[in-house]
């Protein structure tokens, strides 16, 4: 049988090679010489069409694979490249492919004349780069007619395939069914600018690619390049809209390898060019540029081959897991305050800001080309209004409705001009021209220490930071370019910063942007439902500059030795005066920074209803200004933290301390003004509640302290008036109510029983025999004696029918717990046996702190540490056990870290005030996160 030109033989010399370098040997991933030997002779010993013969070649494949897979992972490890990685891993595929064709053909089904076909690598595996885990993308092409040769030998190919347990797609088709998909499918016209050539008749993969350049492609450019960009903007949300989010997904995520990829598919569509190499020719990027689209793809590659090897799949979210073993095995250490892993993501960081870098260059070009729609400054605003005629440019010009320079020394003759640019764009709601932003990149040195001094530029700037409509757009086209960082030296040291725990979603730069965008649109009066007490008094704020030079400083700190807020204090007064701020905005500014932390702190974890509380608040903060703005910047702060992060519970407790202490800033009398802020609460609820009689609700109302009135949030409100009205009718002194909320990610679980110092603690149990982690909690008494807690626990489904029946199964447990019907000590061990894994990953030292100070009658436990399932029963029961009453308790997590505060008195009522009995608690306490560690 004659296979010459179909198979490469032995004596063959290999293909040329058209994928990344390669850094090892052929041979030592793959001997093709020794494996056609030992398959000749497996046919020779079983036959060829046995079963015995294709279990035998399987094995010898997968050894083979396996052996490949071996050799490209120490070569990784050995400070190897992931693209070089890639490209071994594709050889050797290319190898297995044609082995087992090399079985079918020569050996299971033998014919006469060699069946005409051609087998086309596509995908990611076309490109000549497999990952470790990918998939093994495979087009069949045939030739026109009848083909059940060929079929059947696809098949059997495909079964050897699936045997080795390898995931493969595939098509079979001729050239012209190609044609006629890829006309109507953008997918398959991409698979086609990326395919190559493995085995079998070249020809019909010469046909196919001529024809598709001819009769689809030359004609196309603009559909194609508008359907990838849409098909972009919705991955990216799928996947998370920043390129910032601290858990990234190197494949799908903004500025991931992905992002790479479309620029390629569309530059190569739009050039029709067949090589990488060729982009920098045709002009779309200079030679610069295009090493660093290799440096960026080089950099996700080795990262993205190192997440598939140690989780043994195709993993592509880099979790906070994978970010501490990439860094140790990329040699990473702790450096200017950051630790090894920090130091990685912020490498990361960087790569996914120049991928949009790269994103912006190409764009511009394909407008350029008219191959997309052109640019704005802000895409909502456009669609809202007609944008009005430019005002004056400045030294610069308009050009295709973009602020472009006129010429390439406009930077040169007055360095004022880089901060200029993005004023008038700004102002004037204009986007900025890429050869524009392309010039400010080469002038960076220009931003020196002379135009960091300049009172103009600082005036600019300033006019850029407090202008609403625009500052956010204004500072991230800033921060891309790199001016941000330059005339903002500080700022500079955060950009792409990582904060190496569950609670922050974004990175230090992209957070301080976020909350910005929050005051803005505070400024703006479009938060009035979300934030209805912060937009009232925002135009009531007489340093209102002094406000948003704080939002922006108050994490500029982050990363450095010091804490952070101290630390930020002396950058806002060494800033304020450079900026233009007077001595009294300055101080307000830094006061800012240095408390940014204070309101959230009290109002989540302190007793609002405790008048030392407030006092001690209050003398923090001395003037209402001084409120108003830390209330404003506290909600800006928690909105821009992440998705959920801020609810109705902490906008109603943060209401709460800041109208009790206005009261004592104001000189007013708390008493008063709170009986009419709860008259104001008991109203808007009977207002919901047309039902009821006027007898019945003023019973109701009765049973509730006023802290209750004025801590909880009106819907939470109503749903606890029904809950304790149907216990009421029914006579029954214990009930559960179960809810879900898919934005907080979090179900409420609501309980009224009869209150005893073990309630609390019998909740968190059943909550963690569930399996349901607590991350928080809001707990009141009535005036009758029966506890109302509500306690929310993480959500564990994407979908609320899901969701809703595991909260059926919390409440339950929680009625079986306090009915005495499971022993909760046994089921709660048995969970959190199996810890998290949080704790191998995470590392939060315990802390407990015993208060007398901050409660007249109670002493406040603030006990910190690592989060895990069953730590708030654990800490609970060890509080109990020394009998310790909890009059309240304050839950709070940040991602890893939980801040639980307990209010305790003894059996007698009185606070802890022994020595030797608050060192006992504190030991207690703090074994409960031994028992954790060890469990």
């Amino acid at each position: 049988m004659n296979l010459q030109g179909q198979i490469p033989s032995r004596d063959q010399p290999a293909p040329k090679w058209t994928g990344p370098r390669m850094e090892l040997p052929m041979k030592a991933l793959f001997d093709r010489a020794a494996l056609d030997a030992r398959i000749s002779g497996l046919a020779e010993r079983f036959g060829g069409a046995t079963p015995e013969f294709r279990k035998a070649a399987v094995e010898v494949l997968a050894e083979c694979l396996a052996h490949g897979a071996r050799v490209a992972r120490a070569a990784l490890e050995n400070k190897g490249s992931g693209l070089a990685c890639g490209a071994h891993l594709a050889f050797v595929e290319d190898e297995i492919i044609r082995a087992i064709y090399c079985c079918v053909a020569k050996y299971i089904l033998p014919t006469a004349s060699p069946p005409r076909l051609c087998v086309v690598a596509v995908g990611g595996y076309g490109r000549g780069a497999l990952a470790p885990g990918s998939d093994i993308d495979l087009l069949f092409l045939l030739p026109s007619g009848n083909h059940g040769a060929e079929e059947a030998v696809v098949e059997s190919m495909l079964y050897l395939l699936w045997d080795l347990k390898q995931k493969v797609g595939h098509a079979t088709r001729t050239v012209e069914e190609s044609l006629r998909q890829a006309k109507a499918d953008m997918t398959i016209r991409t698979t086609l600018l990326e395919c190559r050539f493995v085995l079998g008749d070249r020809a019909l993969l010469d046909e196919l690619l001529e024809r598709f350049d001819q009769e689809i492609v030359r004609n196309t450019a603009p559909e194609f390049v508008a359907a990838k960009l849409s098909e972009r903007d919705a991955r990216i949300r799928r996947a998370g809209a920043s390129r910032y989010l601290v858990e990234p997904n190197v494949k799908e995520g903004k500025g991931g390898l992905r992002d790479l990829n479309t620029l390629f598919w569309i530059a190569k569509y739009v050039y029709r060019v067949q090589d990488a190499d060729a982009l920098v020719g045709v002009g779309l990027f200079t030679e610069q540029e295009w090493r660093l689209f290799r440096r960026c793809e080089a950099f996700l590659w080795k990262v993205r081959c190192f997440m598939h090897f140690m989780t043994g799949h195709a993993e592509e979210r880099l979790s906070f897991e994978l970010q501490r073993q990439i860094a140790a095995q990329l040699d990473y250490a702790p450096r200017s305050g950051l630790s090894a892993v920090e130091r990685f993501m912020k490498h990361y960081f960087t790569v996914a800001k120049s991928v949009g870098d790269l994103t912006n260059i190409v764009c511009a070009a394909l407008e350029e080309r008219q191959a997309k729609p052109r640019a704005v400054f802000d895409r909502f605003v456009s669609k809202l209004r007609r944008r009005s005629k430019p005002r004056d440019l400045g030294p610069f010009a308009l050009e295709t409705d973009r602020v472009t320079v006129p010429s390439s020394d406009v930077f040169d003759k007055d360095p004022v001009n880089l901060i200029r640019l993005f004023q008038i764009a700004a102002r004037n709601e204009l986007p900025i021209h890429p050869d524009a932003l392309r010039l400010v990149t080469q002038s960076l040195p220009r931003i020196d220490n002379k135009l960091r001094a300049d009172p103009e530029a600082n005036r600019l700037f300033l006019d850029i930071l407090t202008s609403p409509k625009s500052c956010e757009r204004a500072l991230r086209l800033m921060n891309e370019a790199g001016v941000l960082g330059r005339f903002i030296p500080d700022f500079g040291r955060i950009v792409a910063m990582m904060q190496f725990n569950m609670y922050h979603h974004y990175t230090v730069d992209e957070h301080l942007l976020r909350a910005l965008g929050e005051l803005a649109a505070v400024d703006l009066g479009q938060l009035t439902a979300e934030l209805p007490l912060a937009s009232a008094i925002m135009p009531t704020i007489s340093h209102r500059r002094a406000l948003y030079v704080a939002v922006m400083l108050h994490d500029i700190a982050k990363g450095r030795k010091e804490d952070h807020s101290i630390a930020g204090v002396e950058i806002a007064r060494r800033l304020g005066p450079r900026l233009g701020l007077t001595d009294a905005e300055t101080e307000a500014a830094a006061w800012l920074v240095e408390y940014h932390l204070t309101m959230s702190n009290i109002a989540q974890s302190r007793d609002l209803g405790d008048s030392r509380t407030i006092e001690g608040f209050a003398k923090i903060v001395q003037t209402v200004e001084r409120l108003k703005m830390l209330l404003v910047l506290t909600a800006c702060d928690i909105r821009a933290v992440g998705p959920g992060v801020w609810n109705g519970w902490k906008a109603e407790l943060m209401r709460t301390l800041y109208w009790e202490t206005e009261l004592v800033l104001a000189g007013g009398h708390s008493s008063v003004d709170r009986k009419r802020r709860v008259q104001k609460s008991q109203a808007e609820l009977r207002e919901k509640l047309p039902g009821w009689s006027d007898p019945e609700f003023a019973d109701y109302a009765a049973r509730h302290y006023p802290a209750y009135w004025l801590k909880v949030d009106l819907p939470h409100r109503i749903a606890h008036a029904r809950l304790l009205h149907a216990t009421a009718v029914e006579m029954n002194s214990l009930a559960t109510e179960f809810s879900t909320d898919a934005f907080r990610a979090v179900t409420e679980i609501t309980v009224v029983a009869p209150d005893h110092p073990r309630l609390l603690s019998i909740i968190a149990g059943a909550c963690a025999a569930s399996g349901a982690n607590i991350v928080d909690a809001q707990i009141f008494t009535t005036t009758d004696g029966l506890a109302l807690d509500t306690i929310c626990v993480s959500r564990a489904f994407d979908h609320d029918e899901d969701e809703l029946r595991r909260g059926q199964r919390i409440a339950r447990s929680v009625e079986q717990a306090l009915r005495g019907e499971i022993r909760l000590s046994d089921v709660v061990a048995a969970k959190t046996a199996k810890a998290s894994s949080h704790g191998e990953t995470f590392s939060v030292p315990p802390d407990v702190i015993v208060d007398n100070s901050l409660s007249h009658m109670y002493s406040v436990v603030e006990v910190s540490g690592l989060d895990r399932p069953g730590l708030l029963y654990d800490l609970t029961f060890a509080l109990s056990r020394l009998n310790l009453n909890i009059a309240s308790a304050h839950i709070v997590t940040f991602g890893e870290k939980a801040v639980d505060t307990f209010y305790v008195s003894d059996i007698t009522g009185a606070k802890v005030v022994n020595p030797a009995r608050q060192a006992a608690l504190r030991r207690n306490l703090l074994d409960v996160f031994g028992a954790g560690r060890k469990a």
